[in-house]
């Protein structure tokens, strides 16, 4: 069901790659819900497919951007303004890779080139793309800018390795450049803290699965699915939640707050 919450808004999303991705499921609900869209994701992601087709199937322009680049951010940015015809109300951030992660590196083992361009990629980039933004006034009054982080920034998941310390940092972000946003033009910046969800990136990283079921059990309401977690990015870019700011929002099921579950105990 839609509610036309976004009718008139216009907005960019980073990292929609398959059906599986958050970013995917928050485009299709952000078009559902009457917005107009930008799509954008690295040019090696473009050349794969299928994110061809679901820029077609809601009408969304597709843009190739280097996230970490700042020439390619504020050219995406630029084109973005142009076929708005205006400026951008809302942005999802919706990037992470971890190198160290991705070929298997144990953290007490970390190629530090390797975590730099983890850091560069999945937090700076976000740092990046609001600092581009900023200088060329790309945003409408009451706008909201989001990315996706996971518990990890807070609690120690050992497998998760420097992720941890990317989406410590883009929270960190987050609240540093909200203040800004919010005295400039009252645009609002803020975090969702996901559940663990079944995406080609996360499902990349040993023991997901087990630490899926388990977190699963862990929640009093379950996992939040990609699908929930659209419709709360959607209500983060809807006026609805104009005096939210600077905030990380924990979306997962109440896993944030637990301590022990007897659930878990019958695994």
């Amino acid at each position: 069901m839609a509610f036309g919450l976004l009718k008139q808004k216009k907005g960019i999303i980073f990292g929609a790659l398959d059906e599986n991705s958050i970013a995917w499921h928050v485009a299709e609900r952000a078009h559902a819900e009457g917005a107009q869209i930008v799509l954008t994701n690295a040019p090696v992601a473009l050349r794969m497919g299928e994110i061809q087709d679901l820029a077609k199937r809601i009408n969304a322009e597709l843009i190739p951007a280097d996230a970490t680049s700042e020439e390619d951010l504020n050219a995406l940015l630029e084109q973005s303004m142009e076929i708005f015809g205006g400026k951008i109300d809302f942005i999802l951030h919706s990037i992470g890779m971890s190198l160290n992660v991705r070929k298997k590196r144990d953290y007490t083992d970390i190629k530090y080139e390797w975590m730099a361009k983890t850091f560069d990629i999945s937090a700076i980039s976000f740092h990046k793309l609001m600092q581009g933004a900023y200088k060329m006034d790309a945003m409408n009054e009451w706008g909201s800018i989001l990315a996706l982080s996971y518990i990890a920034a807070q609690r120690t998941f050992p497998d998760y390795s420097e992720m941890a310390e990317s989406k410590s940092l883009l929270e960190s972000f987050a609240r540093s450049f909200g203040y800004h946003w919010a005295k400039k033009n009252n645009v609002r910046v803020n975090t969702i803290s996901q559940s663990p969800t079944m995406t080609t990136a996360g499902s990349g990283v040993k023991g997901f699965q087990e630490f899926f079921n388990y977190s699963d059990k862990m929640s009093p309401l379950g996992n939040a699915s990609a699908e929930t977690c659209a419709a709360y990015c959607v209500s983060m870019f809807s006026d609805l939640t104009k005096m939210v700011t600077m905030q990380n929002l924990y979306h997962d099921g109440g896993f944030s707050n637990m301590g022990m579950s007897p659930d878990v105990l019958d695994m």
